[in-house]
């Protein structure tokens, strides 16, 4: 078989739920017709990257700064790097300089570099569910161990059963917030009391890193401030990425933010240009380094974001449906209104030509993900589609 056995098991797993259902949707559109089925299957931003840094792109090629083109430090450019650390130290109130500043093919590259430097074989890595089933194979890649730990309903941090989860192998706790696919941000209180279990398993001697994926934290709704994980946790690592805030997906760009009052920080940038190369990424795309460096200040339309998400949000209401009202990126995660929620996803798309993903892709099953960074239109002519299948099933 020219397919190794892991992939084959891989491939036979069920962690491929979004990227299936994106698939089907292709062939019901075949049938129906693209204007017809209402796909909220994959989370790929329908929006444009900001007009400014669009007519910058088409500068920098125009007029490409000498050697532009060529192998940098596996870090990245130093400019580009101080001028993002500037952004940080604004952001968090911390010294950050160049130098915890790492330069990254996107979020996913970026935590896989990190974890090949940080993991021995054995090492766990706790992650609350429901999660980004990507984080599995990403841990699994460098010999670590994933233990994932069930949130609240409301998808807030549960720390007896975090407590729970801490054992003497436990390396990292991997946080994402605002979460894919529940919509979710870790308040303050889950927060404070999260860095406090951690503080507190330090002062016993046991080092346990913080990771934040926070490839959506400048999409919040509501006037929502995210809590500062820098200031409340010296272990603590950022990992940033700018498919979605700038809406660049396909251009793989992000950075590796490193606290300043991380020990051994030097030692960490060595290892991660050392993975940065055998992973063979090499570096982080030189001209999209240039480009972003000058929009850490600068989004999409994030109120688009939330218009989208209240109409949405409203529609299932209407339909009875339980769901948690996202806080932040562009999902939102409601519960079946039968056990079985793939039984209830196929039923969505074959009888409103609704494309959802369920739960179990996520590792909480019940559930299933909307991602609404979809055209407007296209919302607002699948929400009968919600309300009439919500009534169907749901008793009020």
């Amino acid at each position: 078989m020219i397919v190794s056995r892991q992939i084959q098991k891989l491939i036979a797993d069920q962690e491929g739920w979004t990227r299936r259902m994106f698939e089907e949707g292709l062939k019901i559109k075949k049938l129906y017709g693209e204007e017809n089925v209402y796909d909220f299957s994959l989370g790929n931003p329908d929006t444009e990257p900001p007009r400014e840094l669009q007519k910058m792109i088409a500068e920098s090629l125009l007029n490409p700064a000498k050697g532009m083109h060529r192998y940098m430090t596996n870090s990245g450019y130093e400019e580009v790097r101080r001028e993002i650390a500037d952004y940080l130290g604004e952001t968090y109130g911390l010294p950050f300089t160049a130098s915890h500043v790492f330069m990254t093919n996107g979020s996913a590259g970026g935590l896989n570099i990190l974890l090949k430097s940080m993991l021995n074989r054995g090492d766990e890595v706790i992650v609350p569910t429901p999660f980004f089933w990507e984080f599995r194979n990403y841990v699994h890649n460098h010999g670590g161990t994933l233990k994932t730990v069930r949130s609240k309903d409301d998808f807030q941090l549960d720390m007896d059963r975090m407590a729970a989860a801490i054992s003497r192998k436990t390396r990292v706790v991997l946080l994402n917030s605002p979460n894919n696919p529940t919509g979710a941000v870790y308040s303050q209180r889950s927060i404070t009391d999260l860095t406090a279990l951690l503080n507190q398993k330090r002062s016993e001697g046991q080092d346990i890193y913080l990771i934040a994926d926070d490839a959506y934290r400048k999409i919040v709704y509501d006037g929502i401030t995210l809590p500062n994980v820098f200031s409340a946790y010296d272990l603590t690592f950022s990992i940033t990425s700018h498919s979605k805030d700038l809406a660049l997906p396909g251009e793989r760009i992000g950075y590796i933010a490193i606290s300043p009052r991380m020990p051994d920080s030097d030692l960490l940038v060595s290892g991660l240009m050392i993975t940065q190369r055998t992973l063979g990424f090499v570096n982080a795309p030189a001209l999209f380094q240039r480009i972003v460096s000058r929009f850490q200040r600068t989004s999409v339309d994030i109120g688009e974001y939330q218009r989208k998400r209240d109409v949405l949000y409203d529609a299932l209401m209407e339909g009875g449906f339980e769901c948690v009202k996202p806080e932040g990126a562009f999902y939102m995660f409601p519960r079946s209104p039968i056990a079985d929620e793939l039984q209830f996803v196929r039923m969505l798309q074959q009888d409103e030509r609704i494309m959802v993903v369920p739960g179990r892709g996520f590792g909480k099953k019940g559930y299933f993900r909307i991602a609404y960074c979809v055209p407007m239109e296209t919302i607002k002519k699948s929400t009968e589609g919600f309300i009439r299948i919500g009534k169907r099933f749901i008793k009020r």
